[in-house]
């Protein structure tokens, strides 16, 4: 049985191979990698492994970044979900993040925020996690904007390989009582 989650405009489901030419679309635009530290890729090969990476993180965790594919159009827009960090990122590991990537005509249409508020009920009431966490570097207005609207609140500041970076958290408790 195939995993998804639909949201009124959205369809997100786990990514598949046979999506590396919209992912390396994602990957491969200088705008959309301008704040993840990583230059954009150049060949297909590189979002291929990026999506075996993925795929054995659903194995070994249960859970990873999802396609989003915009119904209207039934493409591939980017890229949302929830991630179990097992890797170190500012002092943490073992928690899960929130995080999100959108191709630029996909841009400011709500559809991180929509993606994300469906991620977040899945993680807070259907994994029962207590807390979610996320990073946004200093100077991408536009993720800290969604970021807030989500209801995330800034805790700390760090610097990353790629400059002044944020630390968010929210808890399941302050998610329920957002105003729709």
């Amino acid at each position: 049985m195939e995993k998804y989650i639909e949201t009124p405009r959205l369809l997100l489901r786990e990514i598949v191979p046979e999506d590396v030419g919209r992912m390396f679309l994602l990957d491969s635009n200088a705008d959309v990698m301008k704040y993840i530290g990583v230059a954009p890729f150049t060949a297909h090969q590189q979002s291929e492994e990026v999506i075996k990476k993925v795929r054995s993180q659903y194995r070994e965790n249960g859970i990873g970044r999802w396609a989003v594919i915009e119904k209207k159009s039934g493409l591939l827009i980017g890229w949302s979900g929830l991630k179990f960090l097992t890797e170190e990122i500012n002092g943490y590991k073992n928690v899960y993040e929130i995080g999100y990537r959108f191709l630029p005509e996909f841009w400011g249409k709500g559809y991180a925020t929509e993606a994300g508020k469906a991620w977040l009920d899945y993680g807070f009431n259907n994994m029962k996690i207590p807390f979610v966490y996320a990073v946004s570097h200093s100077e991408n207005q536009s993720s800290i904007h969604t970021l807030e609207k989500l209801g995330f609140i800034k805790t700390e500041e760090f610097f990353d390989h790629d400059g002044l970076c944020y630390w968010y958290v929210l808890n399941k408790e302050d998610f329920n009582n957002l105003t729709p």
